[in-house]
């Protein structure tokens, strides 16, 4: 058995335990372990290594924390002018302080930067936060991307290649050129990696200056209808088929079993959207409704 794995017979550890309550991510559980802030069952915690069992009481700050509940995922349509992040030390506002009340304990996945916009998924479960954020699940990252400046379209092209800017390698990136008006431009721009402020960083070495920027999706989870600074939770049979997480319905005795969908046709990959999906990206010539200027 790993260092990393629980032990069945004392219980998580705690650091997992921290992380699948929503209280942090589990590096920022171990921080707050190592500051002194965990107590288990009144004892200040020394070690991430300690096994937390049921029953066990766990404070963090000197605030009790409920244990982990079944895993809950959010989709929330973050508005510029917030921080992702529980606290900030400039005091600028954060996403956390703006939420309705009646969520979870919550934390995002990954992040959108101050002047981003759009969909960011908030989860109540560290560990689901630290799986969906990894470039190895394979999700794109979809923007919508305002630029000013003189666009080429090969230079855009040329993304799909991968690129490196002042020593950073940035992955492969589709981009393509929506609509222009004048010297502004309405880009779609999808990535795998999402390194920080990625997207502003590419365009810049390209010439271009983002003068908006708008996730319209994570992965199969989309934006679409929903209202800024609207959240929405995502219905536990999307997480179930997409991500593996909880149990199917069990079909009571007696009753009809639901009828199978269909067949895909052959080389097709089909994906449930949530909830609200997002319409296709129209054609470059159709016309489509302006977004906020």
């Amino acid at each position: 058995m790993s260092g990393e794995e629980d032990d069945p017979g004392k219980g998580e550890r705690i650091a997992k335990w921290l992380a699948r309550a929503g209280v942090a991510s589990r590096r920022e559980a171990e921080k707050l372990i190592a500051d002194g802030k965990v107590k288990l069952n009144g004892k200040v915690v020394e070690t991430p290594a300690t096994f937390v069992a049921a029953g066990d009481k766990v404070n963090v700050e000197g605030k009790p924390v409920a244990p982990p509940e079944r895993t809950r995922l959010f989709r929330y349509h973050k508005p510029d002018g917030l921080v992702t992040t529980h606290r900030d030390p400039q005091g600028r506002p954060t996403v956390f302080e703006k939420l309705p009340p009646g969520l979870p304990r919550v934390v995002s996945i990954g992040r959108l930067d101050l002047n981003s916009e759009g969909l960011l998924l908030l989860t109540n479960d560290g560990e689901l936060a630290r799986r969906l954020e990894l470039p190895s699940n394979g999700w794109l990252r979809r923007y919508r991307v305002r630029v000013h400046g003189a666009v080429d379209e090969k230079q855009l092209a040329y993304l799909a290649r991968g690129i490196t800017v002042e020593g950073v390698a940035y992955g492969p990136i589709e981009a393509g050129l929506d609509s222009r008006q004048g010297a502004n431009a309405w880009l779609t721009v999808s990535l795998k990696e999402g390194k920080n402020r990625e997207v502003r960083r590419v365009m810049a070495h390209l010439g271009l200056q983002v003068t908006r920027l708008i996730r319209v999706a994570y992965g199969p989870f989309q934006l679409g209808a929903l209202p800024r600074a609207g959240v929405e939770e995502v219905h536990p049979r999307i997480l179930r088929d997409q991500l593996g997480i909880g149990e199917k319905p069990v079909r009571r005795r007696g009753a009809e079993p639901a009828p199978e969908a269909p067949p895909a046709p052959p080389g097709s990959r089909t994906i449930p959207r949530a909830r609200n999906a997002a319409p296709r990206r129209p054609h470059a010539n159709r016309r489509r409704p302006s977004p906020r200027s």
